[in-house]
């Protein structure tokens, strides 16, 4: 069923007719018909309505007079405008309306019309979200349930509540700046400020007056007197960003001060006493940078008291769902819109090698949700470069744009036993990868029903009773207050 509880507002009855078939073709088992006169006579349950079809309705003051009756019980819930070719031109203003989604083109086809429910759909969701205000706190979640991530999380664990300085290895885009957030967020230092610098992205001149500050006069453009990065972040956590590119002459200053923890503003002679905790992270392999004479081998020891390597996204792309799921929540909490993905697109994206890691994951779901506000994205909307190599389009149930208005409903959701992708590693587990993929799609299931297992096991197409058995399976029966058994 593409969507439950529809409203369609017609008062022509051949119309209504054609769109009733329609309806039933699409397994749309929730579907009220009403006119003008009985909408506005108040015979429709309006609060058990998810979206709303406007059709003819006496004319266009008529339909605005309606649209804005709608809007007042509530503006939230998305309307589609149905269309003649002769009246399309007319419904630009009335599309300018948020929660007016788009226009349905007179006779509606399959396609065409399983597409704007799905956007439908997907608004309201999204809408939902809002205003359940779910938090999303990305920066404090490690997202993913892989074993490396796992092993990321224990290590946290082990060494947030001390002192001691962290070294976070990994490349860049991993996600390293959350690791050091989660280090802070979990420590006794966490009412204090956490300040990050990116050491490789402010010249070495320069770098000195910003770690340290600097005091009126002391160089050319020093008008005031300046906070370096040190004190501002006194009492809680200083994350050095980048730290294998910080020049030798800085690398000493920044050695002494972790050796004496006192430091002196530039331009001055007096000593300042330091408590910050240091987090550095980087991309480079400082080993080699010590053999190349780079990088200072007494600082490297300094600060990899404690290390911590962050895998590349390549090497745990079990986590690709829930880290996508992840992304779009948050695009939803910012209300910047929302998106939803086949299964077919999440599993190519499983298979893409991601140089640029987490970073490129989060700018392609922004891209996506620019492309297709409220849309559902199959294999064919994806960019080039991350659908699946040597796959036919066809096997994949993808969208054929020659022969879009034939499509059948439903074929964009084949599963993911038509594939043939490649193993992603050397090291790939598949075991593993299977287990995490269908934890994480349980659990979104399980959130996207409000914890109602029996709506989860709908939207699965399993038995409730199999999905109970795989909650208990990965310990997830009680695990949410809100899961419904």
């Amino acid at each position: 069923m593409l969507t439950s509880k529809l409203l369609l507002i017609e008062d022509d009855s051949e119309q209504q007719r054609d769109l009733r078939v329609i309806f039933d073709f699409l397994e749309c088992d929730d579907v009220s018909i009403s006119t003008t006169a009985e909408w506005q006579a108040g015979a429709v349950d309006f609060a058990a309505v998810q979206t709303i079809l406007l059709g003819k309705c006496g004319g266009d003051k008529q339909r605005n007079k309606l649209l804005a009756e709608i809007q007042a019980l509530d503006e939230d819930i998305p309307v589609l405008l149905l269309s003649t070719e002769s009246s399309a031109a007319q419904l630009d203003a009335l599309t300018s309306t948020d929660s007016v989604l788009g226009s349905v083109q007179l006779p509606a086809s399959h396609s065409q019309l399983t597409r704007m429910l799905d956007k439908a759909r997907i608004y309201r969701e999204s809408r939902r979200t809002e205003a359940n205000e779910r938090p999303v706190t990305l920066f404090r979640s490690l997202v993913g349930s892989s074993r490396a991530i796992r092993q990321v999380r224990r290590l946290i664990e082990q060494v947030a509540a001390s002192n001691a300085n962290v070294l976070i290895l990994g490349e860049s885009g991993t996600g390293k700046e959350v690791v050091a957030r989660n280090l802070h967020y979990n420590s006794n230092r966490r009412e204090q400020p956490f300040v990050p610098i990116n050491c490789g992205a402010i010249p070495a001149d320069l770098l000195e007056s910003e770690l340290f500050g600097h005091e009126k006069g002391a160089f050319t453009g020093a008008i005031t007197a300046r906070q370096g990065r040190f004190e501002m972040a006194e009492g809680g956590t200083l994350f050095l960003d980048e730290i294998g590119d910080m020049s030798l002459n800085m690398q000493v200053k920044l050695l002494r001060v972790l050796q004496e923890r006192t430091f002196e503003r530039v331009g001055s002679n007096k000593s300042i006493k330091t408590n910050v905790r240091i987090i550095a992270a980087t991309h480079r392999n400082l080993e080699e940078r010590i053999a190349e004479g780079e990088f200072r081998e007494d600082l490297f020891y300094r600060l990899n008291v404690f290390p911590i390597e962050m895998p590349p996204l390549r090497e745990r792309s079990s986590d690709i769902p829930l880290l996508v799921n992840e992304l779009i929540s948050r695009f939803e909490k910012d209300k910047r819109g929302s998106v939803r993905l086949t299964p077919a697109a999440i599993i190519s994206l499983c298979q893409y090698h991601w140089p640029g890691n987490v970073r490129e994951l989060a700018n392609l779901i922004e891209r996506l949700v620019i492309l297709y506000p409220y849309g559902v994205v199959d294999l064919a909307e994806l960019p080039e470069k991350f659908r699946i190599q040597g796959i036919n389009m066809a096997e994949l149930g993808g969208r054929d744009e020659e022969n879009d208005d034939d499509e059948v409903p439903g074929d964009s959701y084949r599963t993911a036993a038509t594939l043939s992708p490649q193993l992603p590693n050397e090291n790939f587990d598949l075991k593993e990868h299977l287990s995490n993929m269908e934890y994480n799609f349980i659990k979104q299931a399980l959130e996207e029903a409000n914890g109602v297992v029996a709506h989860a096991a709908k939207r699965l197409n399993m038995r409730r009773t199999t999905l109970v058995e795989k909650l208990r399976k990965y310990d997830l029966q009680r695990g949410d207050e809100a899961t419904n058994f």
